[in-house]
Order: C-alpha cells, then structure tokens, then sequence
C-alpha cells in the first residue's frame, strides 16, 4: 500500500480480478463508505467516490459494505462467521463421502475375497 493509502497496482499480479486486499484496509473502506454517506446524508454514490479514492473495484467494495452490514445484523443472510461454519461443514462432508467410498469399494473387495475362500 501507497503512503496516501491506495493500493499499488502489483504488476506479479496476472489479473486484477485475482488481487488479496488486507483486511484493515477492508475495514477502512467499510467505515469511510459509512462515513461519506453520514456526510452526504445520502447512500447513494458512497460506495463509488470511496472505492476510487483507495483504488478499489466498486463491486468488491459494495460486497465488503453489504457483508458488514450482515455482520452488524442490519441486514439478513448469512454472518461471516455462519458462511465460515458452512464451508467447514461442506469440506468435512465431502471428506466423509469419499472416506464411505473407500470403505464400500474395500467392502466389496473383501466380500468378494471371502466368497473365494469359502468352500461351498
């Protein structure tokens, strides 16, 4: 980051798209949105005027502006927190179909195994 605070275009960088910001930065760029618009007195270009003056996407900062407003309970859906737990619980499931995979396809082989063995 720049010393007047806009991030530096990082040219190791294929795609902008692809670009990390830190989270202080995040949340800087929330609270001056908050704050332009208390100014303002008025929402309503807030989240533009913010996200050009730190060098920012205008999507990406209107996403961090609508999850803290989530966060803060202002505003339904999912909490940072809860999206956090869903996705430990997505990855822990797909972890535990593929372990029941492995046993049934070693369940099969050893049935099959068995019945080779038995006399009959």
């Amino acid at each position: 980051m720049e010393e007047d605070g806009v991030m530096a275009h990082d040219s190791t960088t294929t795609s902008p798209f692809q670009r990390r910001y830190p989270p202080e930065l995040r949340e800087r760029a929330v609270r001056l949105v908050a704050e332009t618009a208390a100014e303002r007195g008025d929402r309503h270009g807030a989240v533009t005027h913010v996200a050009r003056q730190l060098g920012i996407g205008p999507e990406s900062l209107r996403k961090w502006v609508h999850q803290a407003e989530v966060d803060r309970g202002e505003r339904g859906g999912l909490t940072s927190e809860e999206h956090e737990r869903v996705k430990q619980l997505e990855r822990e499931n797909r972890e535990l179909r593929r372990a029941n995979e492995i046993l049934k396809s070693a369940a099969v082989f050893f049935g099959a195994e068995l019945d080779r063995r038995s006399p009959r």
